[in-house]
């Protein structure tokens, strides 16, 4: 069965980063947090495996965190909330984190 609020499980998850300049970025991963050290790192110069968009966007912290039963289930979610309005996006920063 999956867990859906252990970070740690073997579920994929989407996630959202809070960036120094309030922009918010959508990715997935099967530990965010790990990936959220990779984003960093990258913003940082000491590493290159986080996202390109964080050469220039320094990541605070993970907002939204939600699992997903596989990498397809991960990425359909994470294509529809790119296409979020900013609005929405922040709507769900606002709403329980770790959905069932």
């Amino acid at each position: 069965m999956l867990k859906m609020n252990d970070p740690h499980s073997s579920a994929w998850w989407v996630y959202l980063v809070l960036t120094d300049s309030e922009q918010l970025y959508t990715g997935i991963a099967k530990n965010p947090e790990r990936r959220f050290e990779e984003h960093l790192a990258t913003y940082e110069g000491r590493g290159k495996k986080g996202a390109k968009f964080f050469r220039g966007h320094k990541p605070i912290k993970i907002v939204y965190r939600e699992a997903a039963e596989n990498r397809s289930a991960a990425t359909r979610r994470e294509i529809a909330i790119k296409k979020l309005s900013p609005i929405k996006k922040r709507a769900l920063t606002t709403t329980p984190q770790n959905q069932t």
